[in-house]
């Protein structure tokens, strides 16, 4: 599958739109002005464009695997997230503190985006990390913070989202609720 990042629209939004010029004013982001987030995007496409789209038609034809307690997963993510990770990307939008690049989540959006329209099954890894690096800045413990954010800020770790409901397991399509009222409103 081919992909091809509308960097002009994006960089377009940042500018005009997200104001990435009043972004790089604030403490922190001086140096995430325009130039670095067009450096950032370009980047980002290529990576996009060249190793992680082409992935998505073996990813629909060979899908990760798990027979005999081992798993396999498709041909080529395993390199394409050690060039992700190496590439410094899953830290783009986190704290330098923890090893990210401090750069503003403007940014990280945009390049989240890519890798989602690129290849939603290999973005949902990044995906899952990020939730569980933004719980842990929000809500972790001191302890919890130095045990998990720089090795999920580098990508060494990966997050993780586990669910099972009693009727549908981990199958979230078989969920189902309801809303009751309740005497106290």
């Amino acid at each position: 599958m081919s992909y091809t990042a509308p960097l002009k629209d994006m960089l377009f939004d940042i500018e005009h739109l997200a104001n990435i010029g009043e972004i790089a004013r604030l403490p922190g982001f001086e140096d995430a002005g325009l130039e670095t987030a067009q450096a950032v995007l370009e980047e980002c496409a290529r990576f996009n464009q060249d190793v992680i789209a082409p992935l998505n038609v073996a990813g629909d034809r060979n899908p990760s695997s798990f027979k005999d307690g081992e798993v396999t997963t498709t041909a080529g993510f395993k390199e394409a997230f050690a060039q992700y990770v190496s590439g410094g990307w899953q830290g783009l939008q986190h704290p330098a503190d923890f090893g990210g690049q401090g750069l503003p989540k403007t940014i990280g959006a945009a390049c989240g985006e890519m890798l989602n329209s690129a290849n939603m099954s290999f973005a949902l890894c990044p995906l899952l990390s990020d939730g569980a690096i933004e719980a842990l800045l929000t809500a972790g413990s001191d302890e919890l913070k130095a045990t998990y954010l720089e090795k999920l800020v580098s990508g060494q770790w990966t997050g993780t989202m586990n669910l099972t409901e009693p009727q549908a397991g981990s199958d979230l399509a078989l969920v189902r609720s309801r809303a009751e009222p309740q005497p106290d409103g």
